[in-house]
């Protein structure tokens, strides 16, 4: 059974508000999912964008986020430790925390959000970076769930 990730920001498969790119305020939109499996004891948040120039780009990596977390609010702060616990990675704009779309003028992109149950609390160092972390959470992942936005810059 897939973790139900939604965004009241934005329809699945539609067009992210400018408010969350690089166009506008660079804030992240608010997120919700389903309460993960009985096992769960932490969730992983991955946002990337597969169409980039370069191959998939990292936009958001968050770890350790509490089991009873069900989600995010917008606006997360950019900073590597928050105060429920939960971790930041850093993106591959080579800062912690989130970053939004911000793809070449003309081009229009997919950006993923995944979120995953998993069944172990990382090491706080595990996660910095997205291999690092699926890695990490590899044979841990009890469920997951992914919603899919879009961004053209003008």
């Amino acid at each position: 059974m897939a973790l139900n990730l939604t965004s009241p920001a934005f329809e699945y498969g539609k067009e992210i508000p400018v408010v969350h790119t690089c166009d506008g305020d660079d804030v992240s939109p608010q997120l919700m999912w389903d309460k993960g499996p009985k096992m769960t004891v932490t969730y992983a948040l991955i946002m990337e964008d597969p169409d980039a120039p370069g191959g998939t780009f990292t936009h958001w990596i968050m770890y350790n986020i509490p089991p009873d977390t069900i989600s995010l609010d917008e606006v997360v702060p950019v900073e590597k430790k928050l105060k429920s616990g939960a971790i930041q990675g850093k993106n591959d704009f080579g800062k912690y925390g989130y970053r939004g779309p911000c793809p070449p003028a003309g081009e229009n992109h997919r950006y993923y959000f995944r979120i995953y149950a998993v069944n172990k609390k990382l090491d706080p160092e595990v996660g910095t970076t997205r291999e690092g972390l699926l890695n990490a959470i590899k044979d841990r992942v009890l469920d997951e769930g992914e919603y899919m936005g879009t961004y053209i810059r003008k």
